[in-house]
């Protein structure tokens, strides 16, 4: 029976690099894969997955009216052995739904990485939608400058200095957020809070 993932964590866990090495994986069997991506991330190739070591893979990018179930019948061949998701942090909640529908309807595994909660941890669209309904929920550990779990996105400015308020998306990477547990992330909004 296929499964719908969500792979989990903060900023800087290796999300995209895991999900790079589970499509190797099945790419190196043989099977066809169908990777997407936001559309909204624009930090590197448009349509590609990219990680911070340096790894990618073409993809396809989703906008927040995309028919993820549409594209996957629309290649014209046989559906894939698994459906990869990055930024899945930036899907719709019917989005997330159709992701199921694959796993469910179609029997195709989904496997979904996102950030949990953004810079005020608070959860994402996507991401609530799919810690309420993935069948399997993993969680991908980062680590604090203090060496605990990290947990939380701190925004930073140019200067380093919190940021707690803005726009719940604001693309960004070492520039402009901070994995950190939540001691550090809360002593850090208080800070400025003053």
């Amino acid at each position: 029976m296929a499964k719908l993932y969500f792979y989990y964590a903060s900023m800087n866990a290796g999300k995209s690099t895991t999900l790079l090495q589970a499509d190797f994986n099945y790419r190196e069997r043989g099977m066809r894969t169908i990777l997407f991506t936001a559309a909204i991330d624009d930090r590197f190739d448009a349509g590609t997955v990219t990680s911070r070591i340096g790894l990618g893979a073409d993809a396809i990018a989703f906008e927040r009216d995309t028919d993820l179930v549409a594209i996957v019948h629309r290649t014209g061949e046989a559906l894939p052995a698994c459906v990869l998701v990055d930024e899945a942090q930036f899907l719709t909640a019917a989005q997330v739904d159709q992701l199921a529908q694959l796993a469910d309807v179609h029997g195709v595994p989904v496997l979904a990485y996102g950030l949990r909660t953004d810079f005020q941890g608070r959860l994402f669209e996507g991401s609530a939608r799919l810690l309420a309904i993935a069948d399997s929920l993993i969680e991908i550990k980062s680590v604090c400058e203090c060496g605990r779990k990290a947990t939380m996105n701190l925004r930073v400015d140019s200067d380093g200095r919190a940021i707690a308020e803005g726009a719940q998306t604001e693309i960004g990477g070492n520039d402009r957020y901070v994995a950190m547990c939540r001691k550090h992330f809360t002593a850090a909004l208080t800070q400025i809070a003053g």
